[in-house]
């Protein structure tokens, strides 16, 4: 993914390279996902792999237990 992609791809609507996919939807998806995980004080983040490919890491805090 290209910089510009990593840092807006959970942006309401953002839509990558456009020539890589044939697909349509309404580009909400991450943006949900990210919404949901801030609101349970967590956070997602992206990045690339040196040799290829793509990372999604979800991190959220464990609850004490008390």
């Amino acid at each position: 993914m290209s910089e510009t992609d990593l840092t807006r791809m959970f942006q309401c609507f953002y839509r990558g390279n456009p020539s890589r996919s044939n697909r349509s939807g309404s580009r909400l998806g991450l943006a949900i996902v990210q919404q949901i995980i801030v609101n349970h004080s967590g956070r997602i983040e992206a990045c690339n792999y040196p040799a290829g490919g793509a990372c999604m890491d979800l991190l959220l805090l464990r609850e004490s237990l008390g």
